[in-house]
């Protein structure tokens, strides 16, 4: 099969796709277009036609009683006018939709989102007027979900829900404690230049239990090397030695280090060790509650059992993805992901082909981290790789052939979650299909 005809059927696929979800929408169905705010929503209503069957939009509170409110004005304009489902669509504003959104799915409705660039691009259709107003942005987001242009947004549920959450701080965790990171760095190198000679990390457990006590280069001078042993010996600290004390000491002694404002360098340097003492235990604390809470979810444990796949790779996989059952083929995972391949192309023109980065960011870095890993640390993995890098025909550069061991971990991870099945790294090179050529390049 040609690349032309392929392209034509995701075509078809997506014409599909959207076919079926302006089908969902009926003769009996009312959409419902729900303009998002941090304290008041509006909402306006249109049946299958587009035509609007509310006099006035309703404008409701972000509360109990404002959702009480929509869901009995639906109700209303529903028996008025011989409606029995609803569609309610918004644009996904920050997390303002995050209750309303729940609030719905709890009583039967579906709702959908529209993309914010969508709902600005189709603003002047009506009026010639990109004007933006509380009235007509829920007519612009009703016009889209009437169309079919819209996405069924995933609000997962039980464990999914807390192994995602749990994620999302101990993403903002690692987040403070790399800028924690990044400033003793910065103050090392104003302060104790020659400490980066010693250690190559601006974190090590050795070196941070000496700055707590001696924090300039005239203190671990003072200190002297037997100082220095003794405090790593009283924390029962294996892998520091004499030999690692007295190449501190020595940098110290010839550190070219700001001599000025060592009474405020002081305080910033502890306040930097307690900030990094509390991220620190907070990234371990929220990986051990993921551990914990991972172990319900099915098979999780499988991943684990592939050379290279380590903790934050799956729960990270998990926590973007939720429950796997929800998706009938593993190109939806890779759409979701951004690792949907485009092609760019008009009339003659033919352009390069690449991922569309639209999906998860997060996904996407957590599978591009477990591609790196597994080709450097998984043998059939790293066959794999200098396969896609060296076959005769369409050989792929080394960042198109790591893009392409993310979608096959895609397909890998779904398989086993689904599944149950263990991971064979011989059942994934009889996948590869190779000419006799190939086989010739990759063994040379």
């Amino acid at each position: 099969m040609n690349r032309n005809t392929k392209n034509k059927q995701n075509a078809r696929k997506i014409y599909r796709s959207q076919n079926a979800r302006i089908k969902a929408i009926t003769e009996t169905t009312m959409i419902v277009g729900i303009d998002i705010g941090s304290e008041k929503h509006d909402a306006r209503a249109f049946n299958y036609r587009g035509i609007e069957i509310t006099e006035e939009p309703l404008e409701f509170s972000n509360n109990e009683e404002g959702f009480e409110t929509l869901l009995a004005w639906m109700e209303d304009l529903k028996s008025r006018n011989g409606l029995d489902a609803v569609i309610p669509g918004m644009e996904p504003t920050g997390h303002y939709w995050f209750n309303i959104g729940a609030f719905l799915q709890s009583h039967g409705m579906r709702p959908v989102l529209v993309n914010p660039y969508h709902v600005k691009q189709s603003k002047e259709l009506d009026d010639n007027n990109p004007l933006k107003t509380d009235r007509k942005d829920p007519k612009v987001i009703a016009g889209l979900v009437k169309d079919g242009r819209y996405q069924i947004p995933y609000i997962p549920e039980g464990v999914y829900a807390e192994v995602r959450s749990l994620s999302v701080l101990r993403y903002q965790a690692q987040e403070a404690l790399t800028r924690v990171k990044n400033r003793l760095a910065r103050w090392f190198s104003i302060y104790f230049p020659e400490f980066r000679d010693v250690y190559t990390q601006p974190d090590p457990v050795s070196g941070i239990m000496v700055l707590k006590k001696a924090p300039f280069p005239e203190d671990i001078v003072k200190l002297g090397a037997d100082g220095i042993i003794k405090i790593w010996r009283e924390a029962k600290l294996r892998g520091a030695g004499e030999k690692k004390a007295r190449q501190l000491v020595d940098a110290a002694v010839h550190s070219i280090g700001r001599k000025t404002a060592h009474e405020a360098a002081r305080i910033e340097m502890k306040e930097l060790l307690e900030d990094y003492d509390k991220y620190s235990n907070r990234v371990d604390e929220l990986m051990s509650l993921l551990e914990q809470k991972t172990q319900e979810i099915p098979y999780i444990d499988k991943l684990l059992e592939i050379t290279g796949i380590g903790e934050r790779t799956a729960y990270g996989f998990v926590a973007e993805v939720g429950d796997i059952r929800r998706f009938e083929d593993p190109r939806q995972l890779q759409k979701l992901a951004g690792y949907a391949i485009v092609e760019d192309s008009s009339g003659k023109h033919k352009g390069e082909s690449h991922i569309s980065y639209r999906g998860r960011k997060r996904l996407r870095y957590v599978l591009y981290e477990a591609a790196v890993s597994v080709v450097g640390k998984n043998k059939e993995f790293k066959e794999l790789y200098n396969y896609y890098r060296n076959r005769k025909i369409n050989p792929l550069k080394k960042m198109q052939a790591m893009i392409a061991i993310a979608c096959k971990l895609i397909r890998v991870f779904y398989k086993i979650l689904t599944s149950g099945v263990d991971y064979s790294g011989t059942k994934m090179l009889e996948d590869i299909r190779r000419t006799s050529e190939d086989v010739n390049t990759v063994a040379a």
